[in-house]
């Protein structure tokens, strides 16, 4: 069976993430920062008829992402796909008047830092592989394309995560490797029925299946 590995996943966007990998044949792995919370999400996945397994890593450690990943080699097998979409509420965000290298150098840390290390760690198999099927996914909020003032310093870190996203896509497409930035302008699960986390989950397994788009700005206004 073919693995997926999710790296930031939670009851929400997450969750919607493997189910709808899983209803495409896929394994789940699930990689976020607490072991119990891992294990309940595979547990409700399990009983929806998915293979998942968690592996406890913090974005914001490089050495136990790196452990992680390597675990899910050695456990499961090759990682066909990577999805990447950790969040961190701890990290204040701030106004765009109000940005500074101490306010920013988190967020970079975090969701750059963060996808260098995780991408990194399986980009050389998929290249070696070589075989059409590896694929990388990066999930951002959808001020990476259209900036809201107010999330100033989340802002840099999200279009700095996506400009990279794409460049991979373009220098990734010849060996064999597919990349694929999503930008979510919506409140996930606030209630516009589009903005339901298994409905945008659809959207961005779609990217994967059809392995055409650089990018997809997903929007779902509420109110």
């Amino acid at each position: 069976m073919p693995l997926i590995t999710i790296i930031g996943a939670g009851p929400g966007l997450g969750l919607g993430i493997a189910r709808a990998f899983g209803r495409r044949g896929f394994t789940v792995a699930l990689v976020a920062r607490t072991q119990t919370t891992l294990d309940s999400l595979a547990q409700t996945l399990a009983a929806e008829g998915i293979a998942a397994h968690g592996f406890a890593a913090d974005i914001g450690r490089p050495d136990t992402v790196a452990t992680a990943v390597r675990s899910i080699k050695d456990t499961l097998g090759p990682i066909d796909v990577l999805e990447f979409s950790p969040a961190d509420p701890s990290l204040a965000h701030v106004d765009v008047l109000e940005v500074t290298m101490e306010n920013l150098q988190p967020q970079l840390d975090f969701y750059v830092g963060g996808a260098l290390n995780a991408v990194g760690a399986v980009l050389p198999d998929m290249i070696e592989a070589g075989t059409g099927t590896g694929t990388v996914l990066i999930t951002t909020g959808g001020g990476s394309i259209s900036p809201m003032p107010f999330l100033g310093n989340v802002n840099i870190a999200a279009a700095g995560l996506r400009n990279w996203a794409l460049n991979l896509h373009t220098a990734l497409k010849p060996k064999g490797v597919y990349v694929a930035h999503m930008g979510i302008t919506a409140l996930i699960g606030g209630g516009h029925p589009d903005a339901e986390p298994d409905v945008i989950a659809e959207a961005l397994a779609r990217l994967h299946d059809e392995r055409r788009l650089s990018e997809l700005h997903y929007v779902a206004y509420n109110g």
